[in-house]
């Protein structure tokens, strides 16, 4: 099946123009030799001189139209089928002048400063259409970037950087913001929880060693017969003390929670506030991540951690892909919502345009030239033909009428001029 012709509406109304201007080049034709046939007066002399004048006129003019586009009568004409064979430089120049007159800086800072790219980024993010596949796409993307995390010279720049990073003044606060979030959320108790059960499980398992040393505590002390008589009495006793004082350290009411609560907060706000706890605590952080153990443990947790991110990623509904569209619907509220976050991405938008813009004027000149000249002559031909013949079969008819009236006035001139006196 044939496409659709997109020039067609061009092609037509060219056609239609071409007849009207090559039309009236037979009409002065036809009158030039029909006025050798009629009767011999004045009006015929002036018809004949008119229209021979008239013919000549459309004749120059068409061969001048031809021979931009092609050579006339299909003769190789010198200087004729000049947009052909001048592709390349013309392509050179077009690009030229749209480079340096039509993107001009003057007119983009005018244009960019009418255009609200936070609005137009914000309407794209906030459409699930759009922005679905944009937080695909950055899953796929995803395990690309973590690779380039696994290169040997990303691994070493990580050793040179952590460090440093946790050495500085502001280690101690971001340690100490993140406790706070963990505390906040009631994390150090969990973890409180956590070891008390550790103890308690530990008690149970070595019951009898303890009763034991006890017992052997108690004989040192009362001598071997109040060892046998009550040492293990009093074993028991003890060992059901400190399980019941441990059972009775829950999370609603417990004073030793409390205490620790409270040693935890009051522990995080050193860091914050006490400069030598802060730099005790940088300098321990910084001894840890030096040591070869600590960094092989990070790197395997981050192995790990690597791997379940890239098998997510790698499924266009899990975790990743939701977070990671979260965040671009975010991303559309903050910049629906906070004007300075707008204006920052405007701002941001038009100053990468302007620095970019001297080389996308050289790219854009070049890009251009490069496609026009890339054209074969009859696409050339046909492409400018079509978008200017019209007018130029204007011209063809204004020569030719010019020719008429022109020729007319001459032989009206030279019959009527007084001849002086031979």
């Amino acid at each position: 099946m044939t496409p659709p012709d997109p020039d067609a509406a061009l092609r037509a109304n060219f056609r239609r123009h071409q007849r009207i201007a090559s039309g009236l080049l037979l009409l002065m034709a036809a009158l030039a030799v029909a006025s050798y046939w009629l009767p011999p007066s004045g009006w015929t002399l002036l018809l004949r001189d008119a229209a021979k004048a008239g013919f000549i006129g459309g004749v120059a003019d068409w061969f001048a139209v031809t021979a931009l586009f092609r050579h006339p009568l299909g003769l190789p004409i010198p200087h004729t089928a000049i947009l052909p064979a001048q592709k390349q430089r013309l392509g050179d120049a077009l690009g030229r002048f749209v480079a340096n007159h039509v993107f001009t800086e003057a007119d983009l800072r005018k244009f960019l400063g009418t255009l609200d790219s936070a609005a137009i980024l914000r309407r794209f993010l906030s459409d699930p259409a759009a922005a679905r596949p944009l937080a695909e796409a950055l899953a796929r993307m995803l395990p690309r970037l973590l690779a380039s995390i696994e290169d040997g010279r990303a691994r070493r720049l990580a050793k040179r950087l952590l460090p440093k990073l946790v050495s500085g003044r502001a280690a101690g606060a971001v340690v100490a913001r993140a406790l706070t979030g963990l505390v906040e959320g009631g994390r150090h108790q969990e973890m409180f929880s956590f070891l008390l059960n550790q103890v308690k499980e530990l008690l149970a398992a070595r019951e009898e060693s303890l009763q034991e040393a006890i017992k052997e505590r108690v004989a040192e002390h009362g001598g071997k017969l109040v060892g046998w008589a009550i040492g293990a009495a009093i074993a028991r006793r003890v060992l059901a003390a400190v399980n019941h004082e441990l059972d009775k350290v829950n999370p609603d009411s417990s004073e030793i929670r409390e205490a620790f609560d409270e040693w935890v907060r009051a522990e995080i706000r050193k860091f914050e506030t006490d400069p030598e706890r802060a730099a005790e605590l940088s300098q321990a952080l910084k001894s840890a991540l030096a040591h070869e153990s600590v960094q092989a443990w990070v790197w395997d947790v981050w192995s790990r951690l690597r791997r379940a991110l890239e098998l997510d990623a790698a499924n266009p509904h899990g975790r990743s892909v939701a977070v990671i569209e979260a965040a671009l619907g975010n991303l559309a509220e903050v910049l629906g919502q906070d004007p300075a976050a707008q204006s920052r991405l405007n701002q941001a938008v038009q100053t990468m345009i302007l620095r970019l813009l001297p080389s996308a004027q050289a790219e854009g000149a070049k890009f251009i030239g490069q496609v026009v000249g890339a054209w074969d002559a009859r696409t050339i031909t046909e492409k400018l033909e079509l978008r200017v013949g019209k007018d130029l079969q204007y011209i063809r008819v204004n020569g030719t009428l010019v020719g008429f009236l022109l020729g007319a006035a001459l032989h009206l001139l030279f019959r009527y001029l007084p001849v002086p006196p031979g």
